[in-house]
């Protein structure tokens, strides 16, 4: 089904816009939503406009939603790593297409199809939250095509929409960690007899964390032998689809004292 010319978007909508020059015709995807967030079970809905200064022939109009995660490698790693990404393929999480308009003509002016997708997994699959990340992605898309005839060329556009997890149900535990800091306590260090004495005590009132929420916790510097420098709370995502914190002390001396500690995300 179609609207005819002088129809009105959404209001605060976004456009993604597939323009054919050579006849003047544009093809936009919009979703009501203007943030572009939905979870599992609710529907996503919105219009396809197709805007012409002269009557569109076309062999047909669908609309594809499509969520996948991908691989991706990084220069910086080889290997093992670089082995497996490079023969993974896509894996697809939901993928569904739906015939908006049959072949015919579209009258000259602005044009809205409306469509509507249920975000519905089935049986035992999970829509997973978007994520852009160094290694893994996964991205929702929506993608209408315009099929023409072999002298016009097909019009294609594609918008990305933003999946969030169900809030989960039920009250989130804290776990509350405390910290001590010393040079016995460092890892990874060579040359321990040369770092100056310090002691840094603290705690994170819980690792346990919702996202919207704040990380809040205590750091004591109780004494340094050198002066310092810097303090700094580092908010680091692992690619595990963990997150981590990390505590970065720096003396006058330029000696580097780090601490982590893993985080668990979720939303309430």
């Amino acid at each position: 089904m179609w609207r005819g010319r002088g129809s009105r978007a959404p209001p605060g909508s976004r456009e993604a816009v597939s323009r054919d020059g050579a006849m003047g015709t544009t093809l936009d995807v919009r979703v009501k939503r203007a943030g572009k967030v939905y979870r599992d079970g609710e529907v996503l809905s919105g219009v396809v406009v197709i805007t012409s200064k002269d009557t569109v022939q076309h062999q047909g109009i669908s609309l594809t939603m499509e969520g996948s995660v991908n691989l991706q490698l990084s220069a910086k790693n080889v290997g093992v790593f670089e082995a497996f990404c490079n023969t993974a393929k896509p894996i697809q999480i939901i993928n569904s297409t739906i015939e908006m308009v049959k072949p015919g003509k579209l009258p000259s002016g602005k044009t809205e199809i409306p469509f509507e997708f249920p975000l519905q997994m089935k049986g035992n699959k999970v829509l997973y939250e978007t994520y852009h990340g160094v290694f893994v992605n996964i991205q929702y898309t929506l993608r209408c095509d315009m099929r023409r005839s072999l002298l016009a060329k097909d019009l294609t556009k594609t918008c990305e929409f933003i999946v969030h997890s169900l809030s989960q149900k039920g009250k989130l535990l804290p776990s509350p960690v405390d910290f001590t800091i010393t040079p016995e306590t460092l890892q990874n260090v060579k040359e321990r007899a040369s770092l100056p004495k310090f002691l840094i005590r603290g705690h994170l009132n819980s690792t346990n964390c919702v996202i919207t929420q704040p990380l809040t916790g205590e750091l004591v510097v109780e004494s340094a032998e050198a002066a310092v420098k810097s303090i700094e709370l580092q908010l680091v995502r692992v690619e595990t689809c963990e997150f981590e914190v990390n505590i970065v002390v720096l003396l006058h001396d330029d000696h580097l004292i780090t601490e982590n500690f893993p985080l668990k995300l979720c939303r309430m």
